[in-house]
């Protein structure tokens, strides 16, 4: 009798579910009592010294935000609370995969953040050039970023697990037509959108919330590069991108971007025809428009590029009163994820570096850890509560409550049409688009080794719209699988 091979934990239990994170119902949020899911991401968090795990390449810049539309009936945020309002503000830009030396010109998402400064305290953005993402659950993030590094055997990129991964989460077809689509190798950073990609919630001063989703569309316009004028670029300078920001920058060519919101009532979660939460599709702008918010300028680059740029770190779970998270199980996983990487890379006491410094003061009983560089709160309370007159809670800025309900499990979105969108993308496109868009997965798919992952990915393609699947099939040489007709 075959002995049965069980995924386990690091101490060696059995894994029940590796695909769902345990949830307070299918909606959420995440239980911290997931002990696989944290310790997943925690040891994911570790894998790389001392460079960042992913977003390892990147380019950063100085600037500002200032609000250009009133939209205080939404959001308490001190910030946006004026129009004409100003705020100082960070970018970091980045690929995903590569090494710090890696290219600049390959085709992967770009990740997009922001660090607002502002008089409550930072807000960081933390998002990609593109709306969504390959998968919907944290929960699979290790594995996922896994098929896009290096083969612990070859050392090599390994083409045959991205795709195997890829035909085996169907809700990344969105993603992946959007990656080898135009779009996949930005001209430069500054001829590129930028998107928060999760659902969050915005709060008002009279404690009512909608659901929103951000978009920074760039006022320099989308351009994009061919693979050959990309793989060129790549050989020729692997810090195109990265020079091209500070060369536009230096020469007061300042690239600037509009931020917009979509609002969504908080009643319509439960009826809108794709789950608003779900990280893996968009919000159709014929349902809920955009709406001006402010511009973002960046003026003024970096004098340092290891003490601001290097040392910056971002996280979706730093918020200001006003602006709170959803239940999108993938942005729950982050909430961790991210402070806790931060933590290992950088240190416990990040937070203090100039670049991620609060420009309000800080006041709480944090103390020790390594690099402590201040007085360490000096001889002042060290515990709370207390009776020494140390700061306290404001309970005016309690997070607003929402009802959860169910079953605490491991448990998947109640929504898989992981094709609707993919194909609607596609039908949007030109003909051109189409056929580069072809050509370039047809390309990425040949090195794949397995012929059953290549057919079970064009039955996702297929599935998404019968000419994509059948133009990926035909340039691969293959048939399309009957079943999907």
């Amino acid at each position: 009798m075959t002995k049965k091979n069980n995924l386990t934990t690091s101490w060696g239990a059995p894994v029940g579910d590796n695909q769902n994170s345990m949830t307070a119902g299918s909606r959420g949020p995440t239980l911290i009592q997931d002990v696989h899911l944290l310790e997943k991401l925690a040891h994911f968090n570790r894998e790389r010294v001392p460079e960042r795990v992913v977003h390892a390449k990147g380019a950063g810049a100085h600037g500002y935000f200032e609000v250009t539309n009133d939209l205080t009936k939404y959001t308490k945020a001190a910030f946006l609370s004026k129009v004409g309002k100003k705020t100082p503000l960070f970018v970091r830009f980045s690929t995903v995969a590569g090494e710090l030396g890696s290219a600049d010109t390959v085709r992967d998402p770009r990740g997009f953040a922001v660090k607002f400064y502002t008089e409550e305290g930072n807000y960081d953005l933390v998002g990609n050039n593109t709306p969504v993402f390959f998968i919907r659950d944290a929960i699979k993030f290790p594995d996922f970023i896994h098929t896009q590094k290096r083969d612990p055997k070859t050392h090599l990129k390994n083409p045959t697990a991205v795709w195997d991964f890829w035909s085996l989460s169907p809700e990344s077809l969105h993603q992946v037509t959007i990656l080898m689509s135009d779009r996949g190798i930005p001209a430069t950073l500054r001829h590129m959108h930028g998107f928060g990609s999760h659902t969050f919630k915005w709060v008002n001063d009279k404690g009512e919330g909608v659901w929103v989703k951000y978009h920074f569309k760039t006022e320099q316009g989308i351009k994009n590069l061919s693979p050959e004028a990309a793989a060129k670029i790549a050989g020729e300078n692997p810090d195109y991108h990265t020079e091209d920001l500070f060369n536009a920058i230096e020469n007061g060519d300042y690239p600037s971007w509009k931020l917009c919101v979509q609002i969504m009532p908080l009643e319509d979660a439960n009826t809108y025809r794709f789950d608003p939460f779900d990280v893996t599709k968009v919000w159709s702008q014929k349902d809920y428009p955009l709406i001006e918010v402010g511009r973002m300028v960046l003026n003024r680059n970096p004098e340092n590029y290891f003490a601001e740029v290097e040392q910056a770190t971002f996280s979706p779970g730093t918020l200001v009163p006003g602006i709170d998270v959803s239940p999108d199980k993938m942005l729950q996983g982050r909430l961790f994820a991210y402070h806790d990487a931060h933590r290992y890379r950088v240190g416990a006491n990040h937070q203090m570096l100039p670049i991620n410094r609060p420009k309000n003061e800080v006041q709480n009983y944090q103390r020790d850890g390594q690099m402590r560089f201040d007085n360490n709160g000096g001889g002042s309370v060290y515990y709370e509560p207390n009776s020494f007159g140390g700061p306290t809670e404001a309970p005016e800025h309690k997070q607003a409550a929402y009802p959860v309900s169910g079953l605490a499990e491991s448990v998947a979105y109640d929504h898989n049409d992981h094709y609707t969108q993919a194909g609607d993308l596609y039908r949007l496109m030109s003909e051109e688009e189409r056929s580069r868009l072809v050509a370039n997965i047809v390309a990425a798919m040949k090195p794949v080794e397995k012929e059953e992952i290549k057919i079970r990915q064009i039955q996702h393609f297929f599935k998404a719209d019968p000419d994509y699947g059948t133009r990926i099939a035909k340039g691969l040489g293959l048939a399309v699988p009957q079943g999907v007709k």
